[in-house]
């Protein structure tokens, strides 16, 4: 079973998706840069822990690697900042392991709306539909957390694949704008897609929710404060 990482062998875990997350605000370039430099890392921590990580590109590599007692290491794009409006570096990133790219991180790319930010495209633009379709013929999951409502069924209409959502919860129970509304949930059953629960408090009761946007009101202040 090998000797590293006790408590991901503690807790069971058979194989998971390394978020190679770059913040929203970095600019063009700079994000496509900084994701090659996060990918980078999940390429070295296999290489450097090869008795515990093992990459996987396919659903046949994670029962494979389950099986031989490693923990099956996935690569997930966290914002679709981190293309640059570019289906050539989707596609290497595609080549380099990414298996799914959230559409968007915290902001707006200029295809798809995010959560929190200033509706713009109210759904996707025509460009916003190639990269799904893209994806779609590399066999890259469409990752709708972090998106508008519209953006959702914008996006599952458009794919001819299952989506998921890697870390969304139920809107009917916690009314955050990053949660999943009842209409969605239905259409991704159609789709055959997966909504995976976000257990950061904020996301998952009304009460926490409510701590959640004072404190996050709190930082915004404090950004300012900071800034000027």
């Amino acid at each position: 079973m090998g000797h590293g990482h006790p408590r991901l062998r503690a807790g069971g875990v058979g194989g998971q998706f390394w978020s190679v997350y770059v913040p929203a605000t970095l600019p063009g370039a700079d994000a496509v840069q900084a994701v090659l430099e996060q990918i980078d890392v999940v390429h070295w921590m296999c290489a450097r822990y090869p008795d515990t990580f093992e990459l996987a590109l396919t659903a046949d590599d994670v029962e494979r690697i389950h099986r031989h007692g490693r923990i099956a290491s996935l690569i997930g794009m966290e914002g679709g900042h981190a293309i640059n409006n570019s289906l050539a570096t989707l596609r290497m990133t595609y080549k380099l392991g990414a298996r799914y790219m959230t559409l968007t991180h915290t902001k707006n790319t200029d295809w798809a709306d995010a959560a929190g930010d200033e509706p713009k495209c109210h759904g996707l633009t025509p460009f916003g539909l190639e990269v799904v379709h893209e994806m779609n013929r590399l066999g890259m999951l469409v990752d709708l957390s972090h998106v508008t409502d519209e953006t959702m069924r914008a996006a599952i209409k458009a794919s001819k694949a299952p989506v998921i959502f890697s870390h969304s919860s139920a809107r009917a129970l916690c009314d955050h704008p990053r949660n999943v509304p009842d209409d969605v949930l239905g259409m991704v059953k159609t789709n055959g897609g997966v909504v995976m629960v976000c257990f950061v408090p904020g996301y998952l009761t009304e009460s926490d929710r409510v701590d959640f946007v004072a404190s996050e009101a709190e930082k915004e202040l404090l950004q300012k404060l900071l800034s000027q």
